[in-house]
């Protein structure tokens, strides 16, 4: 009896794992490619050169219109390669010469603007602020009270410690009326209205006081921005910023601008306020009690912070 070899068959018929090899190598593949990306992007946004943002909070009610002064001006830099981001705040009762309007108050700018053409009133602030302080404004954000409580609800409020108390026996309210607020010291969860008058308050304080509390508000919020448990909401704070907020930033200018943002985090955010020291009181010949600019000391600051 002759015996054959026994030869080893193959099982040639197609794996169930194959296709799901198959879609995981893809996968990986597109995941590679997709970190690739976004690590490109990254490094290209940090060549980028400065973009300062004009940040204007408006004295609204909400039967006015636009016809009004900028209750806050806080000018905001965004320096990639320089992995910076800072805020200066200019007092709103800086008496500077107002483009085509003579000398005035600088939060009248807005007011002038606004009165000469709907919509004009962000190009003149813009205008102003660039022939004083020889600074580039590039892009521009105007909101009023409606919009900054909206905004400060929508993600759940934001957390500050008070260093003092803010006790106000005139704040004004929106039907033009005054009530007390009182906001005691020590850690705070802020709703949108108490955020609103913590930032607004100024009787019992002063204006540069009352400009490192706007700037405490602003850095609060971007702290709750980085919480995991706010971003579900992230979607409707969208829609609300759609709705109450006038800006010529593009999503392309924050898609940009983001990487910056996140790197630098809400507590390396430089603030600087031009105070007290910086200016000079006077009354002008009609009995306004205004702020002579400094420049010999304001425009150092300047510099340091857009430059280059």
């Amino acid at each position: 009896m002759d015996y054959q070899t026994p030869t080893l068959e193959l099982d040639r018929r197609p794996s169930c794992l194959s296709p799901l090899i198959g879609a995981l190598t893809i996968l990986s593949l597109l995941a590679a490619l997709l970190i690739a990306g976004c690590f490109a992007f990254w490094s290209w946004t940090m060549t980028l050169s400065r973009t300062n943002i004009l940040i204007l909070g408006l004295d609204r009610r909400p039967e006015q219109g636009y016809v009004v002064r900028s209750d806050t001006i806080i000018l905001m830099t965004v320096y990639p390669q320089g992995s910076r981001v800072a805020l200066l705040s200019i007092p709103r009762d800086l008496y500077v010469p107002i483009p085509g309007y003579g000398d005035n108050r600088i939060n009248t700018a807005h007011f002038w603007g606004e009165s000469g053409a709907s919509g004009g009133g962000p190009p003149l602030a813009v205008q102003t602020v660039e022939a004083n302080f020889g600074v580039r404004v590039d892009r521009y954000v105007r909101m009023d009270f409606d919009g900054f409580r909206a905004i400060i609800d929508a993600v759940g409020g934001v957390d500050i410690i008070v260093d003092e108390p803010v006790v106000d026996h005139s704040y004004p309210t929106e039907d033009y009326g005054i009530i007390g607020i009182e906001i005691s010291a020590g850690p705070q969860r802020m709703d949108g209205e108490t955020a609103l008058r913590y930032a607004r308050s100024r009787h019992g304080s002063s204006d540069f006081e009352r400009a490192r509390r706007q700037q405490q508000v602003i850095v609060a919020f971007g702290r709750r921005l980085l919480t995991p448990k706010v971003w579900p909401s992230l979607p409707i704070l969208l829609q609300i910023a759609q709705q109450h907020l006038d800006t010529d930033l593009t999503a392309w200018d924050a898609l940009v601008l983001a990487p910056t943002l996140y790197q630098v985090g809400p507590e390396g955010i430089e603030r600087y306020i031009i105070g007290r020291d910086m200016t000079t009181p006077w009354t002008t010949p009609t009995g306004g009690a205004v702020l002579m600019p400094r420049w010999d000391l304001i425009r150092p600051l300047v510099i340091s912070l857009f430059t280059p």
